[in-house]
């Protein structure tokens, strides 16, 4: 009877053991696949950030490209309206001179 008892408790013991160890290896296996999610979802968010700066760096680059021909658009009007107002102030050096060559005759 003692040994039966023994035994029973035994099996009992041994039965909890295993369903213990069959529930922490469920454990395990959920947190693996909760972690491997979380990670998964965060990449999602990472990977979409990433090509949103690459995109912002090619507009970037873009723009700054654009700003730079405009500059140089903009310094050659400005060097051909100066040119220009030199030639104007030579017409009226010219007429002026014209007109005091007129006068003296």
């Amino acid at each position: 009877m003692l040994s039966a008892m023994i035994k029973d408790h035994q099996a009992r013991q041994a039965a909890k053991k295993e369903e213990q160890e069959r529930r922490r290896k469920e454990a395990i296996l959920s947190a693996n696949e909760l972690t491997q999610n979380l990670v998964d979802h965060l990449n999602v968010g990472v990977a979409q950030a990433y090509l949103n700066q690459k995109r912002l760096d090619a507009e970037a680059k873009q723009l700054h490209v654009g700003a730079t021909n405009f500059a140089k658009q903009t310094q050659q009007w400005l060097n051909l309206i100066e040119n220009f107002n030199g030639s104007l102030k030579e017409i009226g050096d010219v007429e002026n001179w014209a007109k005091t060559i007129e006068n003296d005759m």
